[in-house]
């Protein structure tokens, strides 16, 4: 699956341009503490969480994170966006839960695993 797949399957929207819609997915990852999304989340993954400020895409970048989805529906500012942008993140965001989103995945999703 890649990313550009998820914008069929789960009601959320893009935040950032489409440039990096073709990366493989591997797996999700659903968490908010940045030092367990650094220990555990694997290359290639969709990240789903709540936090939306610029070290959300250092720590993506740094793990290799394919796309994040903020949940809840809270926004994103320009600058994470812009850096995101920068760094080849694909943004997306959603009204739904973090629990919502990963029920989708579990429900119509397969991975590519590396």
């Amino acid at each position: 699956m890649i990313v550009n797949n998820l914008l069929k399957i789960l009601p959320v929207q893009l935040e950032t341009s489409n440039d990096q819609l073709d990366q493989r997915i591997t797996g999700i990852y659903c968490g908010d503490l940045l030092s367990l999304v650094m220990a555990n989340a694997q290359e290639g993954n969709v990240w789903i969480t709540i936090q939306n400020h610029i070290n959300v895409v250092a720590v993506a970048s740094l793990v290799g994170i394919a796309a994040i989805i903020i949940v809840e529906g809270i926004t994103v500012n320009q600058e994470v966006i812009d850096k995101a942008e920068q760094e080849g993140i694909v943004i997306f965001t959603t009204k739904h839960s973090a629990y919502d989103i990963a029920s989708i995945c579990a429900q119509n999703m397969s991975f590519d695993k590396k």
